[in-house]
C-alpha cells in the first residue's frame, strides 16, 4: 500500500512517517521545508528517516532513504500546480495524509498570506489531486483552535466552529469546509483530525514545550500568558500518531467525518511548568503576561468518537514530559 505523507519534516509527520515505514507500507514523504523555524531541526529529522541533506534540498526531485528500502523524499511546495499532479500521477498512491500546512497561530497575525498559500491554494491542490487519482482516503490535519473561545467543554466535534480568533484557525475551518464539498460532490472520502496540543520529542520550537525548555537551561524568563489563567489538553506524539493510523484505516461509509484527537485530560499551564521543572531539576523565573492576540484560554477534546475506532491516549503528562526532555537535553548537548 502506497501512502504519501506530507509534511515529513515537520514534528508529527516526522513521526507518523517513522512509524508507517516500521510497518511496512511503501510511504512517500513530501515537505517544502521553509524557514518558519529552524530547517537544521527539519533536515535532522530526515537524517534520522535516512534522507541526505545535500540530497533533501533540492526541489522537485527524489531522494531515497539509505536506511528504508520502503522510503523516499521529495521537496515541493503544496501549491505547485504542476509538481504535485505529476507525483500523484508517478506513484499512485493509495491513501494520502496531509500534516503539512503553515503552522503557528501568532505567526498567522504576522504572515497572513503565507497561510493562504499553504493552507488553502496547497490544500485545495491535495484535494484535486486526490479526486482525479483516485485517492481512497485523505487522512488531513484540522486543529483544536477551530473551537475558538468555545464555553462549553469538553469540545466536541458536534459544537458550532463558526468564529475562529485566528487566520490559522480559520484556514483550517476552511480546510474541513472544503474537504466536505469534495466528499460530497465526488465521493472521496476524507477525515479531518482537530490536533490538540501535540508534544515529545523532535517537537517544535516556536510551542511552550520547547520555548520553556530552551529558557529554564539558559537561565531565562519564560513567559507565562493570561497569567497563568490557561490549560491545554496536551497530547503526547505517540497517542497522535496511534490515532492517525486508527483513522487512515477507517474509510467513512459516509465519505466524510471529523475527530479530535487529544488527551480528554486539560492540565494547567503552571501544573505543565512544574512538570517540566522537575524533569530538567531547575526552577522556572516566570514573567506573567496579558493574553496574546488569537490565543484561547483552554482546549480540552472530547475523544468519544475516536474512541469508538479503539483510540485511547495512554501517556501521562509526566511520562510525555521527561520523554521530551530527555531527547531535548541529548539534541541540544546541555
Amino acid at each position: 500500500m502506497k501512502i504519501l505523507v506530507t509534511g515529513a519534516a515537520g514534528f508529527i509527520g516526522y513521526h507518523l512517517a517513522k512509524r508507517l515505514i516500521e510497518l511496512g507500507f511503501d510511504v512517500t514523504g513530501l515537505d517544502n521545508i521553509n524557514d518558519y523555524y529552524d530547517v537544521n531541526l527539519k533536515y535532522a529529522r530526515l537524517e534520522e528517516l535516512g534522507i541526505n541533506k545535500e540530497d533533501s534540498q533540492h526541489f522537485n526531485a527524489i531522494c531515497t532513504s539509505s536506511q528504508f528500502d520502503n522510503f523516499r523524499f521529495i521537496r515541493l511546495n503544496l501549491e505547485d500546480r504542476s509538481a504535485l499532479p505529476s507525483l500523484f500521477e508517478e506513484y499512485q498512491f493509495d491513501y494520502v495524509i496531509n500534516l503539512a500546512a503553515q503552522a503557528g497561530v501568532r505567526y498567522s497575525l504576522e504572515n497572513p498570506m503565507a497561510y493562504v498559500d499553504s493552507n488553502i491554494v496547497g490544500f485545495v491542490n491535495i484535494l484535486e489531486c486526490c479526486r482525479h487519482n483516485k485517492i481512497k482516503h485523505l487522512v488531513y490535519a484540522s486543529s483544536s483552535s477551530v473551537y475558538g473561545e468555545n464555553d462549553k467543554i469538553p469540545f466536541s466535534e458536534d459544537d458550532r466552529v463558526d468564529f475562529p480568533v485566528s487566520l490559522y484557525a480559520a484556514t483550517k475551518k476552511a480546510n474541513e469546509l472544503m474537504a466536505h464539498t469534495y466528499s460530497h460532490l465526488y465521493q472521496l472520502p476524507t477525515s479531518g483530525l482537530r490536533f490538540f496540543t501535540v508534544y515529545g520529542p523532535w517537537g517544535r520550537p516556536d510551542m511552550a514545550p520547547m520555548l520553556f525548555a530552551d529558557a529554564m537551561t539558559n537561565g531565562r524568563e519564560i513567559k507565562v500568558f493570561n497569567n497563568g489563567n490557561m490549560s491545554r489538553d496536551f497530547t503526547y506524539i505517540d497517542d497522535i500518531v496511534q490515532g492517525i493510523y486508527l483513522t487512515m484505516e477507517n474509510i467513512p461509509e459516509t465519505n466524510y467525518q471529523l475527530f479530535n484527537i487529544g488527551n480528554g485530560s486539560p492540565v494547567s499551564l503552571l501544573e505543565f511548568i512544574e512538570t517540566l521543572e522537575k524533569a530538567i531539576g531547575v526552577p522556572a523565573k516566570k514573567n506573567f503576561m496579558d493574553m496574546q492576540p488569537g490565543d484561547v484560554p483552554r482546549t480540552w477534546a472530547d475523544t468519544a468518537h475516536l474512541q469508538a475506532l479503539g483510540y485511547k491516549s495512554t501517556v501521562l503528562i509526566g511520562e510525555g514530559v521527561k520523554e521530551f526532555v530527555d531527547w531535548y537535553l541529548k539534541y541540544f548537548k546541555i
